[in-house]
């Protein structure tokens, strides 16, 4: 999902053969995305503080007294980041305000990591472990433009596709998966470009009995 344009593609897994495959060999822009190992090819990424936040819930659940407090400790400052990012979406401070003010939360999340690397607790080690190692991951939102803390803008646009899947059970061949995917990406990028879906289609089938070129889907006439 770009700023103007969001792109659909099915594939039959998550392998990271498939990134490549669809973002090429020199990539350099910022993958929002999970903790999934595919995407640490990448090198520039942002983990999303969604997802964090759900594994940081995750924590205060358990029945491990260690690993509750930890988990208590981390939710505090992430909740903290959130308001700050809130307060920046909406224009109330700038992303350089942003960055002074989470200073400090960037200092306490990575002393809480190092203190669930070293608390000698399986059920810590591994994930603090993981955090601490590539926490520059967690903080790329605040050097980069255009780059937000979760992928939330991602899941909203997905919404539909998922619904839909649920419905149809899905495709059963490469070419349906191709249609699909071309479909989906059509609509999500009139809904986010607000241009008029049924008008844009009507002009790539004119255009089709034409032997005229494809409208832009991404630059709007």
């Amino acid at each position: 999902m770009a700023s103007t344009f969001t792109l659909f593609t099915m594939r039959a897994s998550r392998a990271a053969t498939v990134l490549t495959e669809l973002l090429g060999e020199t990539f350099s822009g910022v993958v929002m995305c999970d903790r999934a190992k595919m995407y640490w090819q990448l090198g520039r990424l942002q983990w999303c503080w969604a997802h964090l936040k759900r594994d940081f819930q995750a924590l205060i659940d358990s029945s491990d007294c260690q690993v509750k407090r930890l988990g208590h400790d981390l939710m505090r400052p992430t909740k903290r980041l959130f308001r700050e990012w809130a307060r920046c979406r909406d224009g109330t401070i700038t992303r350089r305000t942003l960055k002074r003010r989470l200073a400090p939360v960037r200092r306490e999340i990575e002393h809480l990591l190092l203190r669930g690397l070293f608390s000698g607790n399986p059920k810590l080690i591994g994930m603090c472990r993981e955090l601490y190692d590539h926490r520059e991951w967690l903080w790329t939102f605040l050097d980069q433009d255009g780059v937000d803390p979760t992928n939330n803008l991602s899941e909203r646009s997905l919404r539909h596709a998922v619904i839909w899947r649920k419905l149809s059970f899905g495709t059963q061949s490469a070419a349906g998966s191709r249609f699909v995917e071309t479909t989906l990406t059509v609509i999500e990028t009139c809904r986010q470009q607000s241009r008029d879906l049924f008008t844009y289609l009507t002009d790539v089938v004119d255009a089709h009995f034409r032997s005229q070129p494809c409208p832009s889907l991404v630059t709007k006439p």
